[in-house]
């Protein structure tokens, strides 16, 4: 099962360095992973300077509504966890690394709660569970109703200002620096003008580099992920050296805002914590559609209902499907989810009054930068955590509201290991940079886009995933200076190619991937798919047996 593609995978012609700085930590983005790290490393006296191409706290974090899961209730307990989060990883997790999540949750929320965050609490004052789709218990702790991950971005932004931590906003990580050794030693970077344009660039130099960049959702014409979530950190990763695994697994939330034929950009999410709460989905005329495909039925997995979602439109002809929460009543729709009732009366509906339109979008990435829970990957200098890595946590679907749990975990994890591991005096000297060519051009995003919400969304066929490939092999190179937009788009192409190389190799369905012309899961697929460039930028493609995972590229790379 191991293959090769000959595709060279487009780098980045990088502007020349104007300036050079110095430090012990560069983490690159500012979502709940990235500012966690950089705060936790703060705390033990390590120079850190965090870049973001945004402004500090944009990213995927603060548009989460469902909240964060941990063991927190009398009637629960980590096994239980363990077990739900198997489940729904549907034979891909590394059941160490999940056995380390669940373990260390409860910790991480407790504190967030130190550092401040205003969670909804019980009567009793303990933060208040509910549930979401694939848990066995009420486990998930929320914040303002339905703006769980806006609290927990504002409680870390809040701490960073006054732990002394360095922030480049709107600056763009272009490629890792190495040395003549092959570690990664800093970053190029870029200063990012009001129109897009790069300037100011120059070297950060560091004995780490902690990629905490999100995931790829823009990959697709639609998807719940802010605009900035295009997979640069991923491409970046790949062009460093490291291997990046199971991107054909991408988790589509099956209650998306259903607008019409043809919407594009960031979609309106209706949270899992609307069906854990008492809402279901019913077709045009109001009969349920999930009892019967699941044990859980509307709480079942996010692939088992959004694959009966899909199968219920292609044999019926529909658009979409319909969210009925009216049960739940007006009063108690404007007090648990005020953001919810709110973004979709904007777009035309009332959950209160009627059943709304909803269909599966684009929503997490499982795959990314093949890594332990400790950050580590398999280059020396470079560290992944949160949704840009592939830690083994979520394996082929993720189960509800572990995400932010494993960004903050994980981060904590990779805090300590640096601190413990960072060598005293200067970084290593980095080799010269390389001129490249090859950077695609921005106008190939729409055709991508598209191409790959029709052929890669949540059923996929061999003859469309090739019509995929085909819209990659025909993307238009850069031919003007690099700004942002390419940079963007040249990290599109790049996620979209090893996601259809891996959804074409990977001939089984499971969790979030499924292919109509094998709906079976076949157990001698129990492995993960990892990528990597060889020295002239070609992909290749190996299959990790999960018994012998590693970050270590010297075993069994073709």
């Amino acid at each position: 099962m191991t293959a090769s593609l000959a595709r060279v995978v487009p780098a980045l012609p990088l502007p020349a360095a104007g300036f050079e700085r110095t430090t012990d930590v560069v983490v690159v983005g500012s979502g709940a992973a990235g500012l966690m790290t950089a705060l936790a490393l703060a705390g033990s006296g390590r120079r850190v300077v965090v870049v973001t191409k945004g402004a500090l706290g944009d990213g995927s974090t603060r548009w989460a509504q469902g909240g964060l899961a941990a063991v927190l209730g009398n009637d629960d307990d980590v096994a239980l966890h363990l077990d739900d989060t198997l489940v729904a990883g549907a034979g891909l997790c590394d059941e160490d690394a999940v056995r380390a999540l669940v373990t260390e949750a409860p910790a991480a929320i407790a504190l967030l709660r130190d550092l401040g965050a205003r969670l909804d609490l019980a009567p009793d004052g303990r933060p208040a569970l509910t549930r979401e789709g694939g848990h066995s218990r009420d486990r998930i702790v929320h914040a303002g109703g339905d703006a769980s991950g806006a609290e927990v971005t504002r409680t870390l932004v809040e701490a960073l200002a006054g732990a002394g931590v360095e922030v480049l906003e709107r600056t763009v990580a272009l490629d890792a620096l190495r040395s003549a050794r092959g570690e990664v030693v800093g970053l190029r970077v870029a200063r990012v003008a009001d129109d897009g344009a790069l300037t100011d660039a120059g070297d950060l130099r560091a004995h780490a580099v902690v990629l905490a960049t999100g995931g790829y959702g823009q990959a697709y014409a639609a998807a719940t992920s802010p605009a900035g979530a295009t997979g640069d950190g991923l491409a970046l990763a790949l062009r460093a050296g490291a291997e990046i695994a199971d991107v054909e697994m991408v988790q589509f939330h099956p209650t998306v805002l259903w607008q019409g034929p043809g919407a594009t950009g960031q979609q309106v999410l209706i949270s899992e914590a609307v069906r854990g709460e008492g809402a279901v989905l019913v077709d045009g005329g109001g009969r349920r559609i999930m009892p019967g495909a699941h044990p859980l039925a509307d709480l079942a997995p996010r692939d088992v209902v959004s694959a009966t979602i899909a199968a219920h439109l292609a044999a019926t002809g529909e658009d979409c499907v319909h969210l009925d929460a009216t049960g739940l009543g007006a009063d108690f729709l404007a007090r648990r989810f005020p953001g919810i009732l709110a973004a979709c009366r904007a777009a035309g509906f009332d959950p209160a009054t009627e059943p709304v339109p909803v269909a599966p979008g684009a929503h997490y990435t499982c795959g990314g930068v093949l890594a332990d829970l400790d950050g580590r990957t398999g280059v020396a200098g470079l560290y992944a955590v949160g949704e840009v890595a592939c830690t083994g946590v979520h394996g082929a679907n993720r189960l509800a509201s572990n995400s932010i749990t494993e960004g903050l975990v994980a981060a904590r994890r990779c805090a300590a290991l640096l601190d413990a591991d960072l060598p005293a005096g200067a970084p290593a000297a980095p080799r010269p940079v390389a001129t490249a060519t090859g950077a695609i051009d921005p106008a190939a995003c729409t055709a991508i886009g598209t191409a790959t919400s029709r052929y890669a969304g949540v059923v996929r066929t061999p003859g469309g995933l090739a019509e995929l490939a085909g819209t990659l092999a025909a993307a238009p190179r850069l031919t003007g200076p690099l700004d942002l937009a390419a940079v963007e788009a040249t990290a599109v192409h790049t996620v979209a190619t090893l996601l259809t190389t891996a959804a074409l190799a990977r001939r089984e369905s499971r969790g979030c991937h499924r292919r109509t012309d094998a709906p079976a899961t076949r157990p001698e697929w129990q492995v993960r798919l990892a990528h990597r460039i060889d020295g002239t930028g070609h992909l290749l493609t190996r299959t990790v047996p999960l018994a012998a995972q590693t970050t270590d590229q010297d075993q069994g790379v073709a």
